[in-house]
């Protein structure tokens, strides 16, 4: 009876133990299952954009050259007597500084001719003065017999008076004549060259040397296109930046004295003239920009009003990069007007505090989900979580 009880229960007691054994065994050999989630979305940097006014800057080059250049010649004949110092190519001199004279001999001789002759016009006018008084006193006498001009001498006084301008005519000639014997100099000159020397016989007429004017210099700076929509209404006035580059390299101000009113045809461009004051520094004790000199022009143009500026390098096929509301990457078509130096200026395209992309990713997409560098992740949806994680 025992041993069938036994019989009965043992498999019952086998499977028991069984059964735990083999939850034991499995309990010890399996860990719980763990599961990392890892956010594939890539990584972007993101600044705001503002939109703000910016001053144009239009920039240009040209060659720096005189307001004036005179051929000088003599304007009387003679023999060259003396020269002054600086009267020599490269020599700088002031207005109204002898360049050089010519023997006065003659004009002086000249010149007292003509004051004797003034001298003995004007006796002559005084004789028929008091002719003409007496010839009236004599028609006084005799109210009631005509009288002609001729017989009250009027004929013979303008006659008299005539005689005296033309002699102080003369004597104007002659003196001017003496005084073109010192030959000065018309403004601050640089001398170019000089044709005369002392002993040298010059005819009136005669090329005697160049000058380039040195108290005001030009600079015709040429203006594409593209810069001429941004040129202000009224030039003429403004004051422009003159870059002289270089080992010893600086600037000197000019102003714009007008506009040549032209297109050239070859280069479609039209060009801009700028003054600069006492261009060798001789009285501002400046810099000198010399004759000749390629230089920089840079003045302000106009004013922008609610533009963009981006790196140049944001800017492709004048498309950017933002990241919208639900993080993720969208294209904007954008309207450059302007490019200056590293940057592009946008009229349209964008909205104030755009996130715009300042590092892509290799590949990107319009709709693709990313991360803003330095922002925690928010929350997402299971669809949003399904997509962009992987599970490990």
């Amino acid at each position: 009876m025992q041993t069938n009880s036994l019989r009965w229960i043992f498999p019952f007691v086998a499977l028991a133990v069984g059964i735990v054994g083999f939850m034991g065994i499995n309990a010890i050999a399996q860990e719980p299952e763990k599961k990392e989630v890892i956010d594939t979305r890539p990584t972007v940097q993101v600044e705001p954009v503002a939109a703000n006014d910016h001053q144009v800057i239009i920039n240009s080059y040209g060659e720096v050259k005189p307001l004036e250049n005179t051929q000088l010649s003599a304007q009387v004949s003679g023999e060259v007597l003396s020269w002054h110092p600086n009267f020599v190519a490269g020599g700088v001199v002031a207005r109204g500084e002898t360049l050089f004279t010519i023997e006065k001999d003659n004009y002086e001789a000249a010149v007292l001719v003509a004051e004797a002759e003034i001298a003995r016009a004007q006796a002559g006018l005084i004789e028929e003065q008091a002719q003409a008084q007496v010839a009236a006193d004599e028609a006084k006498r005799f109210p009631g017999k005509a009288r002609t001009d001729l017989f009250l001498r009027k004929p013979q006084v303008l006659s008299a008076q005539a005689s005296v301008k033309s002699a102080q005519a003369a004597l104007k000639r002659a003196q001017r004549d003496l005084d073109n014997c010192e030959v000065t100099a018309p403004y601050d000159a640089l001398v170019i060259s000089r044709n005369v020397g002392v002993g040298q016989y010059v005819t009136m007429g005669s090329q005697v040397a160049e000058l380039n004017n040195i108290e005001t210099a030009e600079v015709i700076i040429p203006i594409a296109g593209f810069d001429s929509v941004f040129l202000p209404e009224r030039i003429k006035g403004i004051t422009a930046t003159i870059i002289q580059k270089g080992l010893n390299s600086f600037t000197r101000e000019g102003v714009i004295d007008r506009d040549l009113g032209i297109v050239d045809n070859a280069t479609r461009m039209s060009s801009l003239v700028v003054r600069i004051e006492d261009p060798y520094g001789l009285k501002t004790k400046q810099p000198a920009i010399k004759f000749g000199s390629y230089v920089q022009v840079n003045f302000a143009g106009a004013i922008l009003n609610n533009i963009y500026r981006l790196p140049q390098a944001l800017v492709n096929n004048q498309t950017v990069w933002v990241v919208n509301e639900n993080q993720e990457l969208e294209p904007r078509k954008v309207t450059v007007i302007r490019e200056e130096g590293e940057y592009f200026y946008i009229s349209s395209g964008l909205n104030a505090d755009d996130k715009l992309v300042i590092t892509l990713p290799e590949y990107p997409q319009k709709g693709m989900q990313v991360k803003i560098a330095g922002v925690a992740a928010k929350p997402e949806s299971s669809e949003t979580s399904t997509s962009n994680t992987q599970q490990l």
